[in-house]
């Protein structure tokens, strides 16, 4: 008797859900399982009838039945293979041992390495903090790039957009920012680059000083939709790990645009309606559910980075304008500064950091305003000047922006190996102003 009661006591705490389940059917990137219980999100096990087992992860639900998109080739695949339900892998394991180290969209080394050894492990799907649980953001983020720090500085915490064409200087610019920032830790996800680009991007851009004091995440464009995304937020997860050792750290995502458009993939294969240029509603859902885990929090903060890929330059496209909805700054990269050979191609007059006054002085705000003023008014007579219709005296405001026109560029310029200093950038952007 007492054993009949143990057991019947210990009723109530087993786990009645189905863990496993059967293939129905695929139809082109989904395969549709009868079970096993799920979330959306979770990764599952298909075990093929050759052997194989193919990692899957559960995208939605249609008609009683789970959908699942592999992250792996199907071939073998079969009706009737289990499916098998792995909950816990909705989490990545971390530890301070991660720096330097380049991880896989599941979150495990690919350079080489050992095996991340760590008991501790964070939720990849956390909740982005409530708008009472952050900071106000008052301390400056020092990028090294001249153009930024003077005219364009932003602080701990903040969110920021890179929005450019595709060969304008992206990628080079956030490699720069990586290497000579001053937050203590740089997380790079690298989502839906061509193969080619991750060597040459740790290697050349990032180095090994910047790889030593970073973690980078890669998910190339031959992965499948599921595993970009994924790779996104295990950054982030990653992300929140080091803020919550009281780190300030620097997340960088390129690109935006390519997790927006593995969500739409996805959200089509599941039948979901398209709206904006095809783009799915679900992914304006994701956007402020991954920009907004990024902030200035009680323990340590989170400054993001995200590149956004301007389809054909326009720059109001739907994930332009959603992206900048969300964001608490924009960097805009011009393709005509680019093809003059003006690195970094930073658009100025059309960038903006929506906390520059409460993070620089009053006296470096003065100066970029009239360093912006000066940029303007040879912008609105740019024609004239080049076609010798302007006669030097007509209006002294102009002839003060054309005489501080060559000082100003070459100010604007920086090659992409070179780290300025916060003095020397503010001494330079005074200078210019007297």
């Amino acid at each position: 008797m007492t054993l009949l009661a143990d057991c019947l006591a210990a009723l109530p705490r087993l786990d009645t859900a189905r863990w496993s389940g059967r293939v129905r059917e695929l139809v082109g990137l989904l395969v549709a399982a009868d079970g096993p219980s799920a979330a959306v999100g979770d990764l599952c096990d298909i075990r093929s009838s050759t052997g194989r087992t193919i990692r899957s992860q559960v995208v939605g639900f249609r008609d009683g039945r789970v959908l699942l998109m592999p992250l792996e080739d199907t071939g073998g695949l079969q009706a009737g293979d289990t499916v098998f339900a792995r909950p816990e892998a909705a989490r990545v394991t971390v530890s301070p041992a991660l720096l330097g180290r380049v991880l896989d969209g599941f979150g495990q080394p690919m350079d080489g390495g050992p095996p991340i050894d760590s008991d501790e492990s964070y939720d990849l799907y956390a909740a982005p903090p409530g708008p009472l649980d952050r900071e106000p953001i008052t301390q400056r983020l020092v990028t090294g790039v001249r153009a930024i720090d003077s005219l364009l500085p932003f602080g701990k915490g903040q969110r920021v957009g890179i929005f450019g064409g595709s060969g304008v200087g992206k990628s080079t610019l956030l490699g720069g920012m990586a290497r000579y920032n001053s937050a203590d830790v740089s997380v790079i996800a690298l989502i839906g680059e061509r193969n080619r680009e991750v060597r040459e991007f740790i290697e050349h851009d990032l180095g090994p000083d910047g790889l030593a004091r970073s973690v980078l995440v890669i998910a190339t464009s031959d992965m499948p939709a599921p595993l970009r995304i994924r790779a996104g937020f295990v950054a982030l997860a990653i992300s929140e790990f080091f803020r919550d050792q009281g780190k300030s750290v620097l997340l960088v995502m390129d690109s935006v645009t390519r997790l927006a458009m593995a969500q739409r993939e996805i959200g089509l294969a599941a039948g979901e309606p398209p709206s904006q240029k095809g783009y799915t509603p679900s992914v304006f859902q994701l956007l402020p559910k991954i920009m907004e885990r990024a902030g200035n929090f009680h323990r340590g903060s989170i400054t993001g980075f995200f590149t956004v890929l301007v389809e054909g330059d326009d720059f109001n496209e739907p994930i332009c304008d959603a992206a900048r909805s969300i964001l608490d700054g924009h960097v805009i990269l011009s393709r005509e500064l680019g093809a003059m050979g003006h690195y970094p191609a930073i658009d100025v007059l059309n960038s903006v950091s929506r906390l520059a006054s409460k993070i620089a002085p009053p006296e470096q705000r003065a100066a970029a305003a009239k360093l912006r003023e000066a940029l303007a008014t040879f912008r609105q007579s740019e024609d004239l000047i080049n076609l010798g219709a302007y006669a030097a005296g007509a209006n002294s405001q102009l002839d003060a922006a054309i005489q501080l026109r060559p000082r100003l560029m070459d100010f604007l310029k920086q090659p992409p190996d070179h780290n300025e200093a916060i003095d020397t950038t503010l001494q330079g952007l005074y200078a210019l102003t007297q």
